[in-house]
């Protein structure tokens, strides 16, 4: 029987929180989540991670609410932009040249905002939002953790005013949570406090997604899946090409690329030149369950992400996880943090960033030994239940808030 909470995260760069799990006491200190929007689409894991919470009465603060039917949740307080909102863009971006971060008066109405619901802690969801509240994480006037998952730790970081903002906000923060390892050496880089960095990986609901055995096709009809956002980072080009490989072995192979994104054009063009045409479906943002069919009907799952031209890096992919966790083999890259979530030939199989040939015979290698395609797809889960079970990472993030609130108390 799976027992996630008894999981302990292996850390070796950066101080490792031992998951507490203390009897859920009856008034819950409150937690103060920030995010600018509530909630994108494509933010299920934080939404998972904010309902989760035990130990800790989470109140969401946010600048705007969305797919209120998609994530359920009160209490929400919005506290939208200011009407001078674009005219402070237009000062603070363009002409200084720097992130923006909102006006003291902001600030203060926010500040009073957490004290009237109590909350013992702050938690920000993403680095940028971070340098947003400067001007009420110089205040110090509660505890405050901010969390950081991949490009927010990178995209503008060459710029020096945007730069000098994120160290900024790196020093005043009392505790700084990263998804994975990667990370964590990016914000060392940035001028960050190593003892201040606590390794928080994604939670993922192992009682939400179904382990299935997965075999290979007997008629040879390969069904091959990646979903995500269609932007640069993800490596779709390499997907395609790769698969246009696979194709010359298994005629008879599907691509499906679940996710929108601004390359949808490009990567239409890119399928069309590859002769394509009717062997890559593009479906669009589906919701979880329907992401649940497409991993039971899939064969592989394919993730080769690389760093785009802007420096924006994965932490660890939500969507790798979920198809490890579902006994689908997964086929991504040494990128980021996936080799934290990925041991090669034992939970999935990693290429070299960008190499779309060396990722086409992995495909072609995964199908032609089912016996390692049995095994990957027996042992993925056992993976994520070690690493990234929910309820221990959620235990993990109370810790957090438990020392933070520690840190801060002791000055």
């Amino acid at each position: 029987m799976e027992n996630p909470v008894s999981a302990r995260v292996p850390v070796s760069l950066f101080q490792s929180l031992q998951p507490s799990n203390p009897a859920e006491p009856a008034c819950r200190p409150v937690a103060g989540c920030y995010l600018a929007t509530f909630l994108k689409p494509e933010m299920m894991h934080v939404y998972r991670q904010i309902t989760a919470l035990r130990r800790y009465q989470p109140v969401v603060f946010t600048q705007k609410r969305e797919n209120p039917a998609q994530f359920p949740f009160e209490p929400v307080q919005v506290q939208p932009k200011p009407r001078t909102h674009a005219l402070r863009r237009l000062w603070q971006k363009q002409i200084l040249g720097r992130p923006i971060t909102m006006y003291r008066s902001e600030a203060d109405r926010l500040l009073r905002k957490l004290r009237a619901s109590d909350a013992s802690i702050l938690h920000v969801y993403f680095g940028h939002m971070g340098v947003h509240l400067l001007p009420l994480l110089e205040q110090k006037s509660l505890p405050t953790v901010v969390s950081f998952h991949g490009a927010d730790a990178q995209v503008d970081m060459d710029r020096p005013n945007h730069r000098a903002c994120m160290q900024q906000a790196l020093t005043v923060a009392t505790l700084l949570l990263v998804r994975s390892e990667s990370l964590g050496k990016h914000l060392v880089e940035l001028g960050a406090d190593p003892g201040k960095i606590r390794l928080h990986r994604t939670g993922i609901p192992l009682e939400q997604i179904p382990m299935e055995a997965h075999a290979p096709p007997a008629d040879g009809k390969w069904v091959c899946l990646q979903a995500c956002r269609l932007i640069q980072k993800k490596g779709i080009p390499t997907t395609l090409r790769a698969f246009a490989h696979f194709r010359k072995t298994f005629p008879d192979s599907r691509l499906i690329l679940a996710g929108d994104g601004p390359e949808e054009a490009a990567l239409r063009a890119l399928a069309h030149s590859l002769g394509l045409d009717g062997r890559v479906e593009f479906t669009g943002f589906l919701s979880q369950e329907a992401l649940g069919r497409l991993r039971s009907e899939a064969h592989l799952f394919l993730h080769p992400s690389e760093r785009s031209a802007n420096g924006d890096e994965e932490g660890v992919p939500n969507s790798l996880l979920e198809s490890m966790a579902s006994g689908l083999p997964v086929l991504a890259s040494r990128h980021g943090g996936i080799p934290e979530a990925v041991d090669p030939g034992a939970s999935g199989l990693l290429v070299d960033e960008g190499d779309w040939r060396a990722l086409g015979e992995a495909m072609l290698g995964l199908a032609k030994s089912p016996e390692t395609y049995r095994s990957l797809s027996r042992t993925g889960r056992q993976h994520v239940l070690e690493r990234f079970a929910l309820s221990t990472q959620v235990a993990v993030l109370e810790s957090a808030y438990d020392e933070a609130r520690a840190r801060f108390a002791g000055g």
